[in-house]
């Protein structure tokens, strides 16, 4: 969930960041490895395995609760014309499909402890 910020980060432009309000399901880090780690021991999976964190929200959303908790200024904007890494995404582009393997790190638990390291000010933010 780390790259939530990320995506802010690519999508601000004078001290605004403008996402789509789109379904988003972030997944922790330590969550990929051990899905990642499920896959490669296991059977072949001959297709596609889906993953996804255990929490579905808007984009816009989690991203002005991710910047609030590192007390950066910013201001996220929902913006129904805004690209998500340069990419037109629909309202369920983000999302995984039914039967993915959901990872266990709850949005709200990561935001806790997002919240308690001691965050890297940007270099093109002015500090409040």
């Amino acid at each position: 969930m780390k790259f939530v910020k990320s995506i802010a980060d690519f999508s601000t432009q004078d001290n605004q960041v403008r996402l789509p309000s789109v379904l988003f399901q972030p997944m922790a880090a330590d969550d990929v490895a051990r899905a990642l780690a499920r896959v490669a021991m296991g059977p072949p999976a001959n297709g596609f395995v889906e993953i996804g964190g255990p929490d579905q929200g808007r984009l816009d959303e989690m991203a002005r609760r991710e910047l609030a908790a590192l007390k950066d200024p910013r201001q996220v904007i929902a913006d129904p014309q805004a690209y998500y890494y340069a990419i037109a995404v629909s309202e369920k582009t983000l999302i995984p499909g039914k039967g993915a393997q959901l990872g266990q790190t709850h949005f709200e638990e990561w935001l806790g402890q997002e919240a308690k390291q001691p965050s890297t000010p940007r270099k093109d933010v002015a500090a409040a």
